[in-house]
């Protein structure tokens, strides 16, 4: 089939045009970026702006599906720009794809839509979405995710996938910052250490948005309108961060600093941060990242294993055998 993407550069878009290119599709890949790699797998790449509704929309002529990948992350910045990559870029694609015709849309959306300033302990995808935030990623991402799910119809049918924490090699977010953070001795266990969490192998991720899109085309009825949580866990995240740290012959963590203070400090960083209009620069702490560290955010996985067939291909031992240097 011809498939248009979003985020085909990325880390996890990588892999998943990997193997829709394995399975013998064609992909186009819309974004800002120049990406060779992409262009010598045989992937069409197209220069454009998803906020650019307009050229999008021209971009989309002639494809049947569509894998909307791309989004803004982070933990700081400027509210409007999370706004516009996350939300008003997600609602181009859909008006894209109604006017082009196209009536499948997988959409990568992010555990974080649920998490609010509560622990997520082994929670089914019926969890509401929370009524604060405390950073603009997480809100945009659950305002993008409901346009995404709202637009399920005869018209266009959507799927949405919640992977969490997904490493593997090529990332260039979750581990290398860790390490870094380790090396230079900034990081610290937050909270008692205990805290659970999911994590997401990223060629597992990759295969749950295969199956998503297969069973999306051949039984629309089960899985369209629907969000997924995919992650393998529950694990404590600290031990997996020294797991990772090892791999790297770098000294495990062992100091610590409780979550009432990280979250003081976090609070107290985005007030000031704000107040000299610092957007560009990343507080050392946040609440959202003192929550995230110390807090439980696990989820039941039962529904993306009976509706998808999505069970892990790797083991987590697995994908930290294939992260070694």
């Amino acid at each position: 089939m011809k498939i248009f993407m979003t985020g085909a550069g990325g880390f996890l878009g990588s892999y998943i045009v990997r193997d829709l290119l394995e399975l013998g599709h064609e992909v186009t890949n819309y974004a800002r970026g120049d990406y060779p790699e992409l262009k010598e797998k045989g992937v069409h790449c197209i220069k454009g702006d998803i906020c650019d509704g307009p050229s999008l929309t021209e971009a989309m002529k002639g494809h049947e599906v569509c894998f909307h990948v791309a989004g803004k992350v982070g933990v700081w910045g400027k509210e409007k720009d999370f706004y516009n990559i996350n939300v008003v870029g997600t609602q181009n694609i859909i008006n894209a794809c109604k006017k082009n015709g196209i009536k499948h849309l997988i959409y990568t959306s992010s555990p974080s839509v649920v998490f609010g300033k509560s622990a997520l302990s082994g929670v089914d995808e019926s969890w509401p979405y929370p009524t604060e935030y405390c950073a603009h990623y997480p809100k945009t991402k659950a305002q993008a995710e409901k346009r995404a799910l709202d637009s399920n119809g005869d018209e266009l049918k959507v799927v949405a996938l919640r992977p969490h924490l997904i490493f593997g090699p090529g990332d260039t977010n979750l581990i290398p910052r860790v390490v870094e953070g380790a090396k230079s001795g900034r990081v610290k266990i937050v909270g008692d250490g205990q805290n659970l969490v999911d994590i997401t192998y990223v060629e597992n991720a990759s295969q749950a948005h295969i199956l998503a899109f297969q069973k999306l085309l051949s039984e629309p009825e089960v899985v369209a309108g629907k969000a997924y949580f995919i992650g393998q866990g529950p694990i404590k995240i600290w031990d997996f961060i020294n797991d990772v740290l090892d791999l790297y012959q770098v000294p495990r963590l062992k100091k610590q600093i409780s979550f009432k203070t990280a979250y003081r400090i976090g609070s107290l960083l985005e007030t000031t941060y704000s107040l000299f209009g610092m957007t560009k620069k990343e507080p050392p702490m946040t609440r959202f990242v003192a929550m995230q560290l110390a807090k439980d955010h696990y989820f039941d996985h039962t529904n993306a294993e009976r509706d998808l067939g999505w069970k892990p291909k790797y083991s987590i031992e697995d994908g930290l055998k294939k992260l070694r240097p």
